[in-house]
């Protein structure tokens, strides 16, 4: 089998962890092609005495971490959301922060996060560890579900609630989602994209997003539809079924990389200073 067939299916997970990495869908999508790129020009850059998807996401990192990856992707003009991200990724110390998506997003387990790194499992455990504190301390805020399956709302439900975050509504379709954030703005939205009763999630969102800015993440159970590299697509997506610790993972990205994702009392305090 060819380098290219191996690492094929890893490619738009790659693209799920660049973006959540980075904060932009081009961002990511451009150190991913980096990537690549740089096994093209040298297939031995995934050592043959490694995991193939542990190597891959190693030389991404090298890549990401590469002056002239940065230099090209950086002196994009950064909108007003991007430099809010730019001020909240100045919070959260970095390496944990990779080993957290790492563990929690990608589903290394606790020795490939270390692999990947280049550091020993207990260090990688510590990362983790550090990281989950850091970012539960920043990202509380309120919550729109886009959901038609009850369970599957009840989960979302109760999982956005244990990580400190309130739930304003649950909408069962593209008509309720627009109601509730007409009665009041979520500071972040879950969005199932095909709902039952024949709607959309992704259209309710791209509606709401009309009005106002707010980070979304998407669930669906078809990842690869909208992990092709072609335009628009959505930064965050989670798969169904999803696990617990992947979506925690997807939510404080989500937030973390948006300005409007502040704790209702620290906006309040903004407001009255003279």
């Amino acid at each position: 089998m060819s380098i290219s067939q191996e690492i094929s299916a890893y490619v738009p997970y790659l693209r799920r962890f660049a973006r959540a990495l980075t904060g932009t869908q081009a961002g990511g999508d451009a150190y991913v092609l980096a990537t690549l790129e740089t096994i093209v020009g040298d297939p031995t850059a995934i050592r043959p005495d490694e995991n193939v998807r542990t190597s891959l996401y190693r030389l991404f990192l090298e890549v990401w971490g590469s002056l002239p990856v940065n230099g090209h992707v950086d002196q994009i003009e950064l909108s007003g959301d991007e430099v809010g991200a730019r001020r909240n990724l100045d919070a959260i110390t970095l390496r944990p922060r990779i080993a957290f998506l790492l563990s929690s997003l990608e589903g290394f387990e606790t020795s490939e996060v270390a692999a990947t790194l280049g550091c020993t499992v207990s260090e990688a455990t510590d990362l983790i560890d550090a990281a989950g504190k850091e970012i539960a301390d920043q990202i509380r805020t309120d919550v729109l579900i886009i959901e038609d399956e009850p369970f599957i709302a009840l989960d979302l439900q109760t999982l956005v609630e244990e990580q400190g975050h309130r739930v304003t509504a649950v909408a069962r379709t593209h008509r309720e989602a627009v109601e509730a954030v007409e009665r009041e703005r979520p500071g972040l939205i879950l969005a199932d994209i095909q709902l039952a009763d024949g709607s959309s999630g992704l259209d309710a969102v791209n509606q709401i997003l009309g009005a106002f800015s707010v980070p979304v993440v998407f669930i669906t159970a078809y990842p690869e539809r909208f992990l092709t590299g072609t335009p628009p697509e959505p930064a965050f997506l989670i798969t169904k079924p999803f696990g617990v610790d992947s979506l925690k993972a997807v939510i404080s990205q989500a937030l973390f990389f948006d300005r409007a994702a502040h704790r209702k009392d620290e906006a309040r305090r903004d407001q009255v200073v003279v």
